[in-house]
């Protein structure tokens, strides 16, 4: 199964409007249309999975620039995801604590200064 991209999506694209277009190029196993978790809005990409690999390449090089809605989409084969911020800094704050007594080195403690 192959993982496509949709992007440049207008907010009154639906998934209908979407496997439609891609139907003409072969079976569409799986899709989602990405959403703003707060509002539920779209926000303008999706993902759409193809059974068989050369429909899938064939579909990203014949919709990539096409018109849906009248907006010109970009599509493109899917990168895996390799790192999701949780959105609350949790990761650069572990990162920032560890690298913190590095950066410091050799620095007099401004804390204990004065305190004699």
């Amino acid at each position: 199964m192959n993982n496509i991209f949709v992007g440049n999506l207008g907010h009154d694209a639906t998934e209908q409007d979407i496997r439609a277009i891609f139907a003409k190029h072969g079976i569409v196993e799986r899709f989602r249309l990405m959403t703003d978790r707060e509002t539920g809005q779209p926000r303008g990409f999706a993902f759409v999975e193809m059974t068989d690999d050369a429909d899938a390449e064939k579909a990203i090089a014949a919709l990539n620039g096409a018109e849906l809605n009248g907006r010109p989409i970009n599509v493109n084969a899917a990168r895996p995801q390799l790192y999701r911020n949780s959105g609350n800094g949790s990761f650069r704050a572990k990162k920032d604590v560890a690298a913190a007594p590095a950066e410091n080195a050799g620095a007099p403690d401004t804390a204990k200064q004065g305190q004699s």
